[in-house]
């Protein structure tokens, strides 16, 4: 099938990856513009793009699709179908009706939950025990569209949304040229609105650990924020990332350390419950493992994080 792909992160390599594999003919890709990264901010090639190049397939990085002119090119293409993941724009109406057999997407959840840009990580925010990767026809919505096939997993219970991501960024590759294979037998199923609920962007702010909440409440968070922005509280004021928490025995006053010692940990009180802190990072300071910390600072029973 003739294709033109839109992706841009990591999460769209294994798809992009999966179509070459599968003997479509890819004929061009588009991807987000070239960024600055990092303290020096170098700009960098999104991922999809430097799979492309690699494989010799024409690159657009348009800063919009909006512009006729670019609409003019994408349909000089011809593409039966237009496929997306994690592409990081809406399509207009006038891209959405250049394909004959469409737009399909490729979306981090189990629609109609977590539409929006960070359904996994969101869905191990909030606690989901299932999560999973469905394709659907795109339409003018926000992850709107009749959706197509689906894939369903169990979250594991110390997973983080970084492990959950690779794992449906692979699953999210087969179901697409699954769905590609299937695509004159399915029938598109509309979603039910009133089920949908609403991924937001991940930013910093959101980050800063609440002692107050339940214990349980507080590793989703921080098992959700892993690898970014990575879940913080601050420790006799200097900042101490939190990377991975478990949940132990215990109670006292929210932030509290109950508990200092290499062998055990750094045991914290929550809102209900404690968490075992298992990997920090303290200011300038490498990510380690609590234990590792503990032989270097003394942290007293008693102190309160987050004041």
């Amino acid at each position: 099938m003739r294709i033109v792909f839109m992706g841009t992160p990591d999460f769209a390599v294994p798809s992009l990856k999966a179509l070459i594999g599968a003997g479509h003919q890819v004929c061009a890709v588009y991807t987000q513009p070239d960024k600055p990264q990092g303290r020096r901010q170098i700009l960098t090639a999104p991922p999809v793009k430097e799979l492309a190049l690699q494989h010799n397939i024409p690159v657009y990085q348009p800063v919009t699709l909006k512009s006729e002119d670019e609409q003019t090119r994408l349909r000089a293409l011809a593409p039966e179908v237009i496929t997306v993941a994690a592409y990081g724009k809406l399509l207009p109406k006038a891209v959405l009706d250049i394909p004959p057999r469409g737009c399909i997407n490729v979306h981090g959840s189990l629609l109609p939950r977590w539409r929006g840009a960070a359904p996994i990580q969101w869905s191990v925010i909030a606690g989901d025990q299932t999560a999973g990767v469905t394709t659907m026809l795109m339409a003018e919505g926000l992850d709107t569209g009749d959706m197509l096939l689906t894939y369903e997993t169990p979250v594991g219970a110390r997973e983080t949304a970084g492990e959950l991501f690779d794992r449906l960024a692979q699953a999210g590759a087969k179901l697409l040229v699954e769905t590609l294979d299937r695509l004159d037998a399915i029938t598109p199923c509309p979603q039910d609105n009133s089920q949908s609920c609403y991924a937001r962007m991940l930013d910093k702010q959101m980050a800063v650990i609440d002692w107050t909440k339940p214990a349980h409440e507080i590793d989703c968070l921080i098992r959700g924020l892993n690898p970014w922005p990575v879940a913080l509280t601050t420790l006799s004021g200097e900042r101490l990332k939190v990377y991975a928490a478990e949940p132990a025995a215990g109670y006292g006053r929210p932030g509290e350390v109950i508990e200092s010692d290499p062998k055990r940990g750094l045991i914290v009180a929550c809102g209900a419950g404690a968490l075992a802190l298992r990997e920090v990072q303290p200011v300038g300071g490498r990510r380690m493992l609590c234990a590792d910390f503990l032989r270097g600072h003394a942290v007293k029973k008693g102190s309160i994080l987050g004041e």
